[in-house]
């Protein structure tokens, strides 16, 4: 019931929006698209004719995968699905195939794909926009940008997508998790305006593993109830399923997943060798690193990421990590890439924002210990395109220094520690087996620490007198954020676009526009790390939880931000 009155009341703000919107403009204003969804799956269904009749083995069965998604999105009534596939096997285009067949056979109004990562979705909005036009394709996360041209005159599309982001009014949205299911938990018109528009439609949900386990059963009730209530089919998309059946069958027995991928022989996409390799000190990994043309190493955790890239020979060697800003990342990625496809040296040491949904081949992937799916997702980064032997491809598995793996952050324990248990027998950590173990053993050991703050059991309380039900929306809304609000904003003008950005802030300026555009340019801190920043006196403050770097050393152009808790300070008198 809570959340069909959130659904109501989505109905009812957005259309006292549009009404009032038209009636200051005197006209209708420019919202919604041509596009059908016959006329989308008619572009998609051009798109992939290239790809038919493969020769080679992999080839043949990323097709065979697009086919059954295809057939399946036709034939399958509305409901809930998984789709389970490798990584490698086209999965993005994939699930798009099957939305789009799924939504002109059953009369599916939109398509939403739900991305954890922002490090990966504005890659998938331009695949899509490729296949279907980029006027068809809404991409709505904080990093977008709809403001006007470089004239300062209206841009006419960016104008029609800065409305459609308002209520998501077009064919096929782009959007993150965070946005998506904190949207759902809403209490501001705002936030909630949109909801409406997701009965009916077909939802995908890629890299579903990553759906955090302190939410995931309020998550888990969402997706269920716009599959039984509203009309939805939601799909479950990821190379490693989180086991979640049994959480969707406890709500309602037609809430057992639907399989789309077929049955593929393992070996198709074996591309790799795992190898366990027991504890390694940064020097012993540093040297081992020295040794490959190319190669990359994903570790936990920013200060091991600056550690371990400080050991190495700086010539073809880079470093990743959100010490760094988006823009500064995205540069590097792009650097990197290039390096490998012209088959140059190049030894990258990253932490896990590297390791899902980055198009990146290397022939050698050391990973850290971490949860099973970590795991395996950085093994998709190890021979992706299969143009070298399996036996030749290896992810070298590693135990960090202890001085890394006792000071991991509390999310990061429970998973490591069923991972050593699952693999202790040497079993293969990409099995659908292994990994259904894992999932399983991992919520058993959760608990009810899959819903930390009762969210669910607080909007079912709100029913117990059905003739005054009474729900603590605004508590819900305040208290559910898929990632936890505990860090600071420092805005880092090492370009001239980011020092014009960090002028307008000390001047005092603020919009939402403004702070997105800063955003780009900007670090997340810890607060204990923001504050002794501050003490040392190299942040300008602006207000609680934002400040610009004043002082522009403690910012490499190699490892990013050096943060005091993470490096130490000398100080000469």
């Amino acid at each position: 019931m809570a959340f069909w009155i959130r659904m109501l009341y989505s109905c009812l703000v957005d259309a006292d929006f549009l009404d009032t919107e038209e009636f200051m403009r005197g006209s209708p204003p420019p919202r919604g698209s041509s596009q059908t969804m016959e006329q989308l799956l008619d572009r998609l269904e051009k798109y992939v004719e290239k790809w038919a009749h493969p020769e080679l083995e992999l080839d043949r069965a990323r097709w065979g995968i697009l086919q059954a998604c295809m057939d399946a999105g036709e034939n399958q009534k509305p409901g809930l699905f998984t789709l389970t596939v490798p990584t490698g096997g086209g999965k993005t285009v994939s699930s798009l195939a099957f939305a789009l067949r799924h939504a002109v056979a059953r009369g599916k109004k939109r398509i939403v794909y739900v991305i954890p990562y922002t490090s990966i979705i504005e890659q998938t909005a331009d695949t899509f926009r490729t296949i279907l036009g980029p006027e068809a394709v809404l991409e709505h996360h904080a990093n977008v940008d709809f403001d006007d041209d470089e004239s300062g005159l209206p841009d006419p599309e960016k104008v029609r997508k800065k409305l459609a982001a308002e209520n998501w009014d077009l064919p096929v949205v782009v959007t993150t998790a965070v946005q998506f299911f904190e949207s759902l938990f809403a209490n501001k018109p705002s936030r909630c305006r949109k909801l409406h528009n997701l009965a009916d439609s077909v939802i995908i949900f890629d890299e579903a593993q990553a759906l955090p386990l302190p939410y995931l059963l309020p998550c888990v009730r969402a997706i269920a109830e716009l599959t039984v209530n509203y009309g939805a089919s939601c799909v479950l998309c990821t190379a490693t399923q989180p086991a979640l059946d049994p959480l969707f069958t406890d709500i309602a027995p037609e809430l057992t997943p639907r399989e789309i991928a077929p049955e593929i022989p393992s070996q198709i996409f074996q591309r790799v060798q795992y190898k366990r390799m027991g504890q390694l000190s940064d020097e012993e990994l540093a040297q081992r690193l020295d040794t490959h043309k190319q190669v990359l190493c994903i570790v936990s955790t920013r200060k091991q990421a600056q550690a371990v890239y400080s050991l190495l020979g700086k010539e073809n060697s880079f470093h990743l990590s959100t010490l760094m800003t988006p823009e500064h990342r995205r540069a590097v990625l792009a650097a990197v890439k290039k390096r490998l496809e012209a088959g140059l040296p190049c030894r990258v040491v990253s932490t896990s924002l590297i390791e899902a949904g980055v198009d990146i081949d290397f022939p050698v992937v050391y990973r850290a210990e971490a949860g099973l799916d970590s795991i395996v997702q950085a093994a998709g980064r190890c021979n992706r395109e299969g143009k070298r032997p399996a036996s030749d491809s290896y992810v070298y598995i590693f135990q960090p220094d202890s001085t890394y793996s006792t000071s991991l952050p509390h999310a990061m324990e429970r998973p490591l520690e069923v991972m050593r248990a699952i693999l202790r027998d040497g079993r293969t950590p990409a099995d659908p087996g292994t990994t259904e173990d894992y999932f399983t053993a991992l919520r058993q050991f959760t608990g009810k620490g899959i819903d930390k703050l009762d969210l669910v059991a607080r909007l079912e309380a709100g029913i117990q007198d059905p003739g005054r039900p009474s729900f603590p929306f605004a508590q819900v809304a305040e208290h559910f954020h898929l990632i936890e609000q505990n860090t600071r904003t420092v805005v880092i003008p090492r370009t001239k676009e980011a020092q014009a950005l960090a002028a307008r802030l000390e001047r005092g300026e603020r919009n939402r526009d403004l702070l997105r555009k800063a955003g780009q340019y900007a670090v997340n801190v810890y607060a204990r790390q923001f504050d002794a920043l501050q003490s040392l006196g190299c942040l300008t403050i602006l207000e609680e939880g934002l400040a610009v770097l004043a002082d522009g050393s403690r910012y490499s152009e190699e490892k990013g931000l050096a943060v005091p808790a993470d490096s130490g300070v000398g100080i000469f008198l």
